[in-house]
């Protein structure tokens, strides 16, 4: 194994710890950071039976200092920095004229900023090891509802920001992608899709939100570390800024899900 090391943010859940887990046979170092320091330690072993030595920090991203905590950290355990994974940020799904300014500044700030904050503070590390950098967006970016605007705000913004940040990623030899996921079956997919058979009841499956919501989370995404580990870390600098999107995926859902027409055009697919 070669000795390169990885950051990996939102590695709690969903894509995060999926990715985690994944890249932990590439790489002889991952850090870990998420703000369930509960859950981040069941990813630590995983990620340590992998074969990588892992490195957690439970921690909130939307908070300012948190970029200069993880990658310092990193930085003083492994002393560099091959990779670095943006997929925390739960944005929440609330209809345009419902979501208050307080709900939008904290998608902002945790998805937007955190991932901002993050690639900054690393890309000194990332200059030296002639690195990557991820941003994972969302599907809504490209086909934005009311019902889930600032979702679609806010990864819309991560794709402009990810290539504004691989244009000087050429000429500083960093490598930069966003990568926009579509629907998988997650448990953030799997509690929206209860709610469009029953509206309102989140209580019967064990997820607290207001009738009629859709519940908020991180939407992860186990099909895709393979895709993100292969594509985005390895694709040669000059494909700047691309955004990938599972269309595989989607047509393998809809082939296998029981919704109507009505509800599968509802959440995307």
């Amino acid at each position: 194994m070669s000795k390169l090391v990885a950051v990996v943010t939102g590695a709690s859940q969903g894509i995060g710890r999926a990715t985690a887990v994944r890249l932990a046979k590439d790489f002889s170092g991952v850090a870990l950071a998420a703000r369930n320091g509960e859950a981040l330690e069941e990813v630590v072993a995983e990620v340590k039976s992998s074969g990588a030595d892992p490195l957690a920090f439970a921690l909130d991203l939307s908070v300012r200092e948190s970029a200069e905590t993880l990658i310092k950290g990193t930085l003083d355990r492994f002393g560099r920095i091959d990779a670095l994974l943006n997929i925390a940020g739960a944005v929440p799904q609330i209809d345009l004229f419902e979501m208050t300014d307080e709900q939008w500044q904290g998608g902002l700030e945790l998805k937007l900023h955190g991932a901002r904050r993050l690639t900054i503070r690393a890309w000194e590390a990332l200059k030296a090891s002639k690195g990557s950098v991820v941003l994972i967006s969302g599907s809504a970016a490209l086909d934005p509802k009311p019902g889930f605007a600032a979702v679609a705000t806010i990864n819309a913004a991560i794709i402009a920001l990810a290539k504004a940040f691989a244009e000087q990623g050429v000429k500083d030899g960093i490598q930069v992608n966003s990568v926009v996921p579509g629907p998988v079956m997650t448990d953030r997919r799997k509690s929206f899709m209860a709610w469009l058979r029953f509206p309102g009841s989140f209580e019967a499956i064990g997820t607290k939100t207001q009738p009629g919501r859709r519940p908020s989370g991180s939407m992860g995404c186990e099909a895709w570390p393979m895709k993100i580990s292969s594509f985005s870390l390895t694709a040669p600098a000059s494909t700047k800024g691309q955004t990938e999107t599972t269309r595989s995926l989607l047509s393998q859902l809809k082939e296998n899900n029981k919704f109507s027409w009505t509800q599968r055009k509802q959440i995307g697919l």
